[in-house]
């Protein structure tokens, strides 16, 4: 299931998520972008420019609920001061309660993080480099296992409990971070289909 940002209007919200926050600031602002430089001309992103440092913005797929699940997209770090973060969340069962993987451009690092009622806590992290160019990160989630890929590399692998039930999916990113978001693709598991959890 490819998401069709390229058939979004521009400067709205993108048409089928719901915004929410962890965390603290102002109110959030997703919008679809124009990015020439993106496949399909377009991208999803969180522009508010807030520079609270406990804050994260998180933006989900109204359809989509799964349990197992794989997800990817590509993603250019584009500006920030405080961050400038790239993030993928599973198993949201709220605004305060999920899994995420992120890349950081100014940390250099990939980081494999649970939130649960809205504090953030690490599992796993990798440091490697996170160009401000057309990056790509995936997240797969299978029973307690979950795995993180960055460009194509396995980086991660660990096994956690803390939700083991279906959830949301969605995008992420921190503080001030302006992260241009393109070619999201949600892969649930064949029994997520069959059992009816993805609409």
């Amino acid at each position: 299931m490819k998401i069709d940002i390229a058939a979004m209007p521009v400067g709205g919200m993108p048409p089928g998520f719901t915004a929410g926050l962890t965390g603290q600031g102002e109110p959030v602002c997703w919008q679809v972008l124009s990015d020439d430089t993106a496949p399909g001309g377009k991208v999803i992103a969180e522009t508010s420019r807030d520079t609270a440092d406990y804050r994260f913005p998180i933006c989900v797929l109204d359809d989509v609920t799964a349990k197992d699940v794989a997800v990817s997209v590509r993603f250019k770090a584009v500006a920030g001061e405080v961050d400038q973060a790239a993030g993928l969340l599973v198993r949201g069962q709220d605004q305060n309660n999920f899994y995420v993987a992120r890349a950081n451009a100014l940390e250099a690092n990939v980081r494999l993080y649970k939130v649960t009622d809205g504090v953030r806590r690490q599992i796993a992290g990798r440091n490697i480099e996170v160009p401000s160019a057309w990056q790509s990160l995936r997240l797969e989630v299978a029973g307690d296992t979950l795995t993180v890929a960055f460009n194509g590399e396995r980086i991660i692998e660990t096994r956690d409990a803390t939700f083991p039930q279906a959830g949301k999916v969605g995008l992420w990113t921190k503080a001030d971070s302006l992260t241009h978001f393109a070619d999201l693709t949600i892969e649930p598991s064949p029994a997520d289909v069959a059992g009816g959890r993805q609409a």
